[in-house]
């Protein structure tokens, strides 16, 4: 005869058997959900790219446009700089944006990186001052758009007579002169020569870890910063499109002046890219000149990566 004990032993064990099951089945099946639920918003993402892609090559009149800001002693007509209740609105834009998006990356992480952009300003010999973003690369040295900092045309038919006279960056709320070390071959904005290196003396920022070889695949999620409207870095999110002939990568996110030079970050926090323009008339469709080793040549803190299968021959 089974005893009591024994008895009660056994209905124990299957009790928690069946419990450990059921949790075990609950949990796969919330998985699941999880899973239909974010494939469900990357399709909706690719559509909403596609869309934004047709619309630009169907139309005739698609011009890049560069997302460095301008301003002038006084207000001038065309001031570009938005009321407060629109920025105000834009600042709202951004926090519902990076709410939805907190888990693909976590905020905390973009809110370290933000502390390695600074604002730029230079003027130029019609006395006027222009503004965008720097990224810093650690021993003084930053990376930005070379149009930023160097006067070129918008235009290959007209003659360019603007001259950039000083380059200065924004540290600890004071100006700090900075210089011109390298630039790429850009004599036109938004290109992929559009990149410069500027060095300062020794700041305390944290220096960006570098990603030269992210793939940019269609739809990926990025993060943009960038002095928007000169009101200081801001933060942005978006969605990679496709690359273009020219060597940039189109993407969904705010191209707002400023913000040219500034970071577009991968999910690991990685520096990846610049934000260089925008299509002219639209300020969500971007261009991205994706990071190269060219561009860190001069400077000290970073080497050019070896190409893998330079590395295994060297090793057989």
């Amino acid at each position: 005869m089974v005893s009591r004990r024994t008895v009660f032993v056994a209905a124990v064990l299957a009790t928690a058997v069946s419990c450990y099951t059921l949790g075990i089945i609950h949990a796969r099946h919330t998985d699941a959900i999880v899973e239909r639920a974010y494939d469900a918003k990357i399709d909706a993402i690719r559509t909403e790219v596609q869309i934004e892609l047709g619309r630009t090559h169907r139309s005739d009149a698609v011009v890049p446009a560069a997302t460095s800001g301008q301003t002038s002693r006084g207000k001038e007509e065309g001031d570009v700089t938005p009321a407060k209740s629109a920025r105000d609105r834009m600042v709202a834009e951004i926090k519902q944006e990076l709410s939805s998006e907190m888990g693909l990356l976590p905020v905390h992480l973009l809110r370290d990186r933000r502390a390695s952009f600074v604002e730029l300003y230079s003027t130029d010999n019609f006395g006027k001052t222009n503004y965008g973003t720097a990224g810093y690369l650690g021993h003084g040295y930053f990376i930005t758009v070379k149009h930023a900092v160097v006067a070129l045309s918008d235009d290959n038919e007209r003659p360019n007579t603007r001259k950039i006279g000083g380059i200065k960056i924004m540290y600890g709320g004071k100006e700090i002169p900075a210089r011109i070390v390298d630039t790429g071959d850009a004599n036109v904005e938004v290109h992929s020569g559009d990149w410069a290196i500027i060095k300062t003396k020794e700041v305390d920022l944290p220096a960006l870890q570098v990603d030269a070889a992210f793939g940019y695949d269609f739809a990926d999620p990025i993060f943009r910063l960038g002095n928007d409207y000169s009101k200081g870095i801001i933060l942005s999110t978006g969605y990679v499109g496709q690359r273009t002939s020219n060597g940039l990568v189109t993407c969904l996110t705010d191209g707002h002046p400023g913000v040219s030079g500034g970071g577009v970050l991968n999910q690991k926090g990685y520096l990846v890219g610049i934000p260089i323009g925008r299509m002219q008339g639209d300020y969500r469709f971007s261009f991205i000149l994706p990071i190269r080793p060219e561009m860190l040549r001069k400077v000290p803190a970073y080497e050019v990566p070896v190409p893998a299968q330079t590395v295994v021959a060297e090793q057989q």
